[in-house]
Parts: C-alpha cells; sequence; structure tokens
C-alpha cells in the first residue's frame, strides 16, 4: 500500500533522525487548512473494501492499508508533510557497516489492549509474517534478513520457523542482520509488514485479523462490509496522537457516490474526484473552498496478464503503449490532475530519472500499428480489467477507444464491483489480457518503486516478471555506500524494464480530494492519505 529520497545509514548513528536523508514534500495541499479546529468529536471518510483480513504483514493495498496505518506503530514513521522518517517506536538504529543494526525500543509503548510493546513483539511478528507456511503477501519485505530463505525456501520444506538475523538481546533491544548490506534497511521499517504484533496475535491471528490491536493512535472498535470504525486509544503516547475521537470509513463501491455525500457534507472527506468533475475543475466550484490537491508518490500503470500467452510478445505491449495517447487522456478526463509517465518511479522520489520509458511511452501511431502487425494482433476480443470503486471507467473507456482506432481490435473493459474482487482476481490468475495497477509508495525511496514490484518473487509482482540481471542491480544498488551511488544503481535496474515492458507506465497521480463544510486542517501526506493527526473538527 503507501517527499521522497535515499537515506543512508551513517557508520555508527545514534538515530533514524540524525541520518543524512533529504526529500521533496511534492506540491502543497491548497485546501481546507485554515487553522483553529477543536479536539474530540467524529469524523467520516470513504472506504473501500480490504482485500484480506487486517494483518499487517498481509495487507499491500490500500483498503486495509489505511486502516492499518492509524492502528498500528512501527519503528519508524513518515512526516506527514516531507516523509522525511521520524522515529516512531525507536530510540536508535545503529549500524557501522549497514549489515548488522542494533535496534534499542522507548520505553513505555503500550498496545491497545494495554500490554508493554517489547523487542520480542517485533522479532515474532517478522519471524511469523516471514514464514512460507502463512502465505503472507508481504512477508517477502522479510527477505533482506538473514535466515530468510530457512524460513521461506523458495522450494521444498522450511528449515526454521525463525530467521537467524534477528536476535532479542533484552526487553527493549534486538539486533538485525542482513544477508547482505542494505544500506536502506531503516528507511523501510515504517512500512506496515514491519509492525509490531502484541502477544495476543499468536494465540488467535483470525481474531486479530478482524480487530486487529496495534500500538498507533487508534484502535478497531467495529469492521464489517458497511464500515469500518476506529476511535482514539487513550493509552497512545506516541507522537501521531490524533485530534478527534472517532473515524468512520464508510465502504463505497461507488465513488461518485462518495463524492456526492462530501458535496452533501454527509461525509467528511474523500480522496477520489470523479473524473466527469474535473473537466473544467466543476469540482472546486461545487465545493467552494472544500477541496484541495496534493502530488504524491503514486503512480498508475497497465499490466499484462502472465496467463495471457498472446501478449507475451514485447512488440505487442510497445504497440499497446505507443497508441495511448497519456497526453490526451490526461488532459480531457483528468483535467491535468494527472501527468503522462515517462518512467516507472514517481517524480517526488529523490533519485527518479525521467525518461526511462523511452519513445515506448510516447504516442506514435504509425509505429504502434507497424508493431502491432509485425507481432501477429490479437486474435479475440481484449480485456481491460479495472474495479468500479475507483473512478476508473473514464480513463479504460478512451484507452480501449485508443486501441480500437489505432490498432483496430475489439477492446472490451470489464469492471469488477470493488478493489477486492480485483485483487483477488488478479492474484488467482483468473484475468487475461490487461489490468490497471497502481503503486502508492510504502516507504520514501526509489527502491520501493522497483523491489517489491518487479524482483523475482516479490510481494507485488503480480505479471510474474523475472529478471536475473534486474535481481542483480537491485542488491548491487542496496549495498551502495551513499545515495548517489545507490540511485544511479536503481536508475540503472529501471532502465531493464524498458527492454521487457512487464508493464506500462500511465501517469503519475495527485490527489485530488473534497471535504465537508464541518472539518478543517485537512492535510494530505506525500503518500496521498489523510493525516489523521492533523483534521479536526471546526
Amino acid at each position: 500500500m503507501r517527499g521522497r529520497s535515499r537515506l543512508m545509514v551513517a557508520a555508527a548513528s545514534a538515530s533514524i533522525v540524525a541520518l543524512a536523508f533529504s526529500a521533496c514534500g511534492g506540491g502543497g495541499n491548497t485546501g481546507g487548512n485554515t487553522g483553529g479546529g477543536k479536539s474530540g468529536g467524529e469524523i467520516s471518510m470513504r472506504g473501500c473494501t480490504p482485500q484480506n483480513p487486517l494483518i499487517p504483514a498481509n495487507t499491500n493495498e490500500v483498503c486495509g492499508g489505511n486502516v492499518l496505518d492509524a492502528v498500528t506503530a512501527k519503528l519508524v514513521r513518515y512526516n506527514p508533510d516531507t516523509a522525511k522518517p521520524e522515529n516512531d517506536l525507536a530510540e536508535s538504529i545503529k549500524t557501522d557497516d549497514n549489515q548488522n543494526f542494533t535496534v534499542k525500543l522507548k520505553s513505555g509503548a503500550k498496545f491497545s489492549d494495554g500490554t508493554p510493546v517489547k523487542a520480542e513483539n517485533f522479532v515474532k511478528a517478522w519471524n511469523f509474517s516471514a514464514q512460507k507456511k502463512q502465505g503472507y503477501l508481504s512477508g517477502y519485505f522479510m527477505e533482506p534478513i538473514e535466515g530468510y530463505l530457512d524460513v521461506h525456501p523458495d522450494e521444498g520444506d522450511a528449515k526454521s520457523e525463525q530467521m537467524s538475523g534477528l536476535k532479542v538481546v533484552d526487553e527493549t533491544t534486538f539486533t538485525i542482520k542482513t544477508t547482505s548490506p542494505v544500506s536502506n534497511l531503516p528507511l523501510r521499517l515504517g512500512y506496515t509488514a514491519f509492525a509490531a504484533l502484541p502477544d495476543s496475535f499468536f494465540k488467535d491471528p483470525e481474531a486479530y485479523g478482524k480487530m486487529p490491536v496495534g500500538a498507533g493512535p487508534f484502535k478497531v472498535t467495529q469492521n464489517n462490509e458497511q464500515a469500518i470504525i476506529l476511535e482514539k486509544d487513550a493509552g497512545y503516547t506516541g507522537p501521531k496522537a490524533g485530534k478527534v475521537d472517532k473515524v468512520t470509513y464508510k465502504i463505497y463501491n461507488d465513488a461518485n457516490a462518495a463524492y456526492n455525500d462530501v458535496v452533501a457534507n454527509n461525509l467528511d472527506f474523500t480522496d477520489i474526484i470523479p473524473a466527469d468533475q474535473l473537466v473544467g475543475d466543476a469540482w472546486k466550484a461545487t465545493l467552494q473552498g472544500r477541496s484541495g490537491q496534493k502530488e504524491s508518490g503514486v503512480i498508475q500503470s497497465l499490466a499484462f496478464s502472465p496467463k495471457d500467452e498472446q501478449l507475451k510478445d514485447v512488440r505487442k505491449r510497445q504497440a499497446l503503449s505507443m497508441s495511448l495517447n497519456r497526453d490526451l487522456v490526461t488532459k480531457t478526463i483528468f483535467n491535468g490532475s494527472r501527468v503522462p509517465a515517462t518512467g516507472w518511479v514517481s517524480p517526488v522520489v529523490d533519485g527518479a530519472k525521467a525518461g526511462q520509458c523511452g519513445d515506448v511511452c510516447k504516442y506514435d501511431e504509425a509505429k504502434a500499428k507497424q508493431l502491432w502487425q509485425e507481432a501477429g494482433g490479437y486474435n479475440g476480443p481484449l480485456t481491460l480489467g479495472v474495479n468500479g470503486d475507483g473512478g476508473h471507467k473514464q480513463w479504460a473507456d478512451a484507452a480501449c477507444n485508443n486501441w480500437r482506432t489505432v490498432l483496430g481490435i475489439d477492446c472490451r473493459v470489464v469492471i469488477t464491483p470493488n478493489f477486492k474482487t480485483l485483487r483477488n482476481q488478479i492474484k488467482n490468475g483468473e484475468l487475461k489480457g490487461l489490468f490497471r495497477s497502481g503503486w502508492q509508495m510504502d516507504y520514501p525511496s526509489i527502491e520501493n518503486f522497483l523491489t517489491p514490484i518487479y524482483k523475482t518473487g516479490a510481494s507485488s509482482n503480480d505479471f510474474d516478471y523475472s529478471n536475473p540481471a534486474f535481481d542483480k542491480k537491485l542488491v548491487e544498488a542496496d549495498a551502495a555506500k551513499d545515495p548517489d551511488q545507490a540511485n544511479k544503481l536503481y536508475q540503472e535496474a529501471e532502465a531493464m524494464l524498458a527492454k521487457d515492458l512487464p508493464t506500462v507506465p500511465k501517469w503519475y497521480s495527485s490527489v485530488p480530494y473534497g471535504h465537508s463544510n464541518k472539518v478543517t486542517n485537512v492535510k494530505v501526506t506525500p503518500f496521498g492519505t489523510l493525516d489523521l493527526s492533523s483534521i479536526t473538527l471546526k
């Protein structure tokens, strides 16, 4: 699921805060920040159906991720204005070699069930999440830790249930050893998969998935198909305390319905503005000062089903990309709130390089037709799968129209009821043709747009993409001794994607949002999410 840059762990660094790091917030919030406000009360916001039970390491999409971000706490948090890493549960994370790390926890932190957060709550959580038998979607994020292959081998049964690279020293101290140097490991540790888990989780993971217990500022008090309700945890003493007492994620299967409820002041926040409202800035006129827009670390792509043999030929993928008129779509449908993508990494990331996709991401009807014909075309209707609760129909229709006009194919948009259904169809290999793919950064690093999506066997590699040279380059970049060197190597890895085209970049996203007249101090983070620590009632 979730300012951008690379972080470099200085030798014997005292804490995350002291690390050399640069980030760009990426555009300002342009509405709702009028100051004032009062503590207490409750707000409601657009929610969507999580794909899986609410277990941190088994949640890799925004519907569940947004909830867990409010409920859990990690070693590191990301500043809601700049995305810079700041210590959360960690007092310090020290290393001399970017391979052996010592983590010291702050004292006094508790889970919402009143139990203390100890070093073993991290070590047990990471070991459990990494185990092959659990099948957790984000267990892969533990892969750099020494001993990961013992608990999650590529083939056969696991040799152990514990990674050798994790050791509890005392109640507030543990150590991490990685298989090879990972210069940005501390930066990654703010991602949801690395959340601490209470003892109660291990007694009943199924119950936890329904009503998760975390060390964050809120706790779940209701979770059903209509809504997920959070209430402030009175025992929370950390840096992310919210000002409202209650947050209701109302589950919508129609983005238009959520928007209309915001217009009528029946919903306090939506992060999706319907495409027809973006035209001519109609939404701004309708909401009359109750709107804003934030540049964010989000990229939207077109993915090719690994089950569709007809789309294996890279020339067909090139043709589909070159016959998509990104400029026209982003201007006419999104009214400039999207920017045509020229690579696979959001430009708000420090080190992102423009033009990595090359001519393949440029509109060229003649070249597209030539490539399509040379590759033999496509037999039968070509489908494009999108979720119906995300406002994707307009651009998907436009893409299909491009392909019909330029390539002469029968293109059909297939709409699922919600995001959960689409994700399950992708996971189960039920789709052919193309499907929409989006990535909201988990942590502020160029690496986050590459490793979790395109590395062999990665948790969000929905395309079965595998390139040993790409994987090797990522390892080299991880071990780089300074951010500039690391970024250069990550850029070299990204350039390899242009040859294979596991996905086609569409556009970079900013987040247009709307809110009711009941709230103020509305802030959207560089991750594209509402900052629950800032919003208040008027």
